[in-house]
C-alpha cells in the first residue's frame, strides 16, 4: 500500500493521477493482480475516463453541477456542502484496475482522476497492489 497527496485548485476540480499510479505499479513488481485507488474524503471521488481531450473533465464536472444542483440540500445547513457529498457518492471513492506484465490495464483514452467537489484541498490518495 502507498499513500501520497493531490492538492487541487478550485472547488470543483480534477486532477488526473495516472501517471503517480503507474509508477507505484512498475515499482510494485507485481506481474498479474489488481490496483485499487481509493480517496478517504466524503466530497472526492475516482474515476476512470479520457483525459487526451480536457473538455471531458469540464464536461464531467458540468453534467454533475447540473444534475445535483447547490444549495438546496440539507447538510447544507451543517456546512453548506450538500451537493459535494452526493456527487462523490454518485461516482464513489475508488477504482480497481487489472495488471498484466506489470502494467495498468487502462484502454487507449483512459485515465485515472480523482474529482474534488469541495476543493481546493489537499486531499489523500491510497493506492493498493495485490496480486503475484
Amino acid at each position: 500500500m502507498e499513500e501520497f497527496s493531490v492538492s487541487t485548485k478550485s472547488k470543483y476540480d480534477m486532477v488526473d493521477i495516472t501517471t503517480k499510479i503507474k509508477k507505484i505499479v512498475e515499482n510494485s513488481k507485481i506481474k498479474e493482480g489488481i490496483c485499487t485507488v481509493y480517496v478517504p474524503h466524503a466530497t472526492c471521488a475516482v474515476l476512470i475516463n479520457e483525459n487526451y481531450d480536457p473538455n471531458v473533465m469540464d464536461d464531467v464536472l458540468e453534467s454533475m453541477g447540473k444534475l445535483i444542483p447547490e444549495g438546496k440540500w440539507k447538510h447544507d445547513n451543517v456546512d453548506n456542502n450538500g451537493a459535494a457529498h452526493i456527487k462523490s457518492a454518485i461516482i464513489g471513492p475508488s477504482e480497481t484496475i487489472p495488471i498484466s506484465k506489470n502494467q495498468l490495464l487502462l484502454g487507449t483514452w483512459q485515465d485515472i482522476m480523482i474529482a474534488d467537489f469541495d476543493g481546493p484541498k489537499q486531499r489523500k490518495v491510497i493506492v493498493t497492489i495485490t496480486g503475484e
